[in-house]
């Protein structure tokens, strides 16, 4: 469009005086020296078709300029995430690599798809030695299941012989955070007591080993290897440490948290990767499905307050509050068996136990077999709260749910109804816009039930399929 209108605007030309200027085929008008009065009139309309072609013409340029510059932001952003082949199993064992296995048709990796580039460049312009790319797992499906791949999408960090699952939330800053912390040494070193505190501020859990070599140190940098996915390991010697911090032997692990400070007991706390993996959270959370998911993996009791941010009551704070409690000065006493944490609002609750759980009120929740505790009468002392909670611990509470055979019936149940519901209320908002107006609870319940009835008994007398009313004749019915 832009060159069509430079051709356009070019063969028009200025006014023919000015054509022949232009050529060379006439002479301009000369003025004597003195001479006054206004410019002849073709410099004039020379002049004024000047102004007007770069005046018309502006915007197109404006306009193929950002276009250029589109194009070549966009191929620089594409760059920094590289298509991978067959070719990749030999290729990348010089380099760390994370890696997108997708599938073409997914819709989830299509939502991942502009996150991941965004990854790409934010690694690619912080000098991170990691490299970033994607695989059609589909088109290399032998190379996919070599890495492991089992669902899509599927992001995996390559370093040398190891290959180190991202389960996170699929944000820029997520996954950046997570290639960073795997790329880098399973184990660093704290030289300082300066960077000690300035960790100390980045981080709301952090492990450190102090000591010299030995044993605990080697199984300590097995366990950081392992679970570099999840959180951060340092070394560091006893005089980073403030003086209000004491150890009471060396070597040691120590885990910093909740505003203290926690050593690891070979004889108490069995093996070292157990006891990193239950401490790896705070006491106390804010529990979203995703951080369910990860606390199921600590083989711990998950006690949530079920409660409503958005309309806060004095029950929310107060159940919130015991909990909160319960997590710091009971924490010799369950932190071994119990995360402690609130949940806002009860949709996913009730979607993990298929019932309903009231607002605000407690849960205790086994992720290991899908059981669940609630207790015989409500909580309002921090009393009736331990006493529920050493119920559970001793087994004499009641327990709901289970992974048994009709609990798996019932959940195939559950999850057939749940989409089915899910299914008609799309179909009625599809309807809905279609008609440019919303419909009330009532008005939707009241259709619903026009249109069971409608199917039970027929059409109604006198009613038409036809908008227009009268009745036809024989040779138009014959006709329809």
């Amino acid at each position: 469009k832009l060159f069509s209108l430079f051709r356009t605007t070019s063969s028009a030309g200025p006014p023919a005086p000015q054509r022949a200027l232009l050529q060379g085929q006439a002479e301009p008008e000369r003025r004597q020296p003195g001479q006054s009065g206004d410019a002849p009139a073709s410099h004039e309309a020379f002049r004024g078709w000047r102004e007007k072609a770069v005046h018309d013409m502006s915007p197109y340029f404006c306009l193929f300029f950002v276009a250029v510059v589109a194009v070549f932001l966009s191929s620089a952003v594409l760059a920094f995430v590289e298509d991978l082949d067959d070719t990749f199993k030999d290729t990348r064992v010089n380099d760390v690599w994370l890696v997108d296995f997708y599938a073409p048709w997914c819709g989830y990796c299509k939502k991942l798809e502009p996150v991941w580039h965004e990854v790409g460049a934010e690694l690619k312009s912080s000098g991170s030695p990691v490299r970033v790319g994607k695989m059609d797992a589909t088109a290399y499906s032998g190379m996919a299941s070599e890495f492991g791949v089992r669902g899509y999408p599927t992001i995996k960090l390559l370093k040398g012989d190891l290959a180190y699952n991202y389960k996170g939330p699929r944000t820029k800053d997520d996954i950046v955070e997570f290639a960073n912390r795997v790329a880098g040494p399973a184990v660093r070193a704290l030289p300082s007591r300066q960077m000690f505190e300035h960790m100390m501020k980045r981080h709301d859990v952090l492990f450190v080993y102090v000591g010299g070599e030995s044993p605990l140190k080697e199984k300590y940098n097995d366990v950081a290897s392992e679970l570099i996915v999840y959180t951060y390991f340092f070394s560091a010697s006893e005089e980073v440490f403030p003086e209000s911090i004491t150890l009471p032997e060396l070597p040691a692990v120590v885990v910093f948290k909740d505003g203290g400070y926690f050593t690891y007991d070979e004889y108490e706390d069995a093996s070292l990767s157990s006891w990193v993996n239950k401490e790896r959270f705070q006491g106390y959370l804010q529990i979203d499905g995703f951080t369910l998911y990860e606390l199921g993996e600590t083989g711990k009791l998950v006690a949530i307050a079920v409660i409503d941010e958005k309309d806060p009551t004095e029950e929310s704070g107060r159940l919130k509050t015991l909990i909160q409690r319960v997590a710091k000065e009971y924490r010799e006493h369950f932190n071994r068996d119990f995360q402690f944490g609130h949940m806002d609002g009860n949709d996913y609750i009730n979607s993990l136990i298929m019932g309903e759980v009231t607002v605000p009120s407690v849960i205790i929740l086994n992720t290991s077999n899908e059981q669940y505790f609630l207790p015989s009468e409500p909580i309002e002392t921090m009393e009736q709260l331990v006493q529920f909670i050493n119920g559970v611990l001793n087994g004499s509470a009641q327990a709901y749910g289970g992974d048994g055979v009709i609990q798996r019936i019932k959940r195939v149940a559950f999850d057939a109804r749940s989409t089915i519901m899910l299914s008609r209320m799309t179909v009625r908002m599809t309807l809905t816009r279609s008609r440019g107006r919303g419909l009330t609870d009532e008005e939707e319940e009241e259709e619903e039930e026009r249109q069971r009835v409608a199917e039970l008994e027929g059409p109604e007398e006198g009613e038409n399929e036809e908008e227009d009313a009268g009745e036809k004749d024989p040779e138009e019915k014959k006709t329809d």
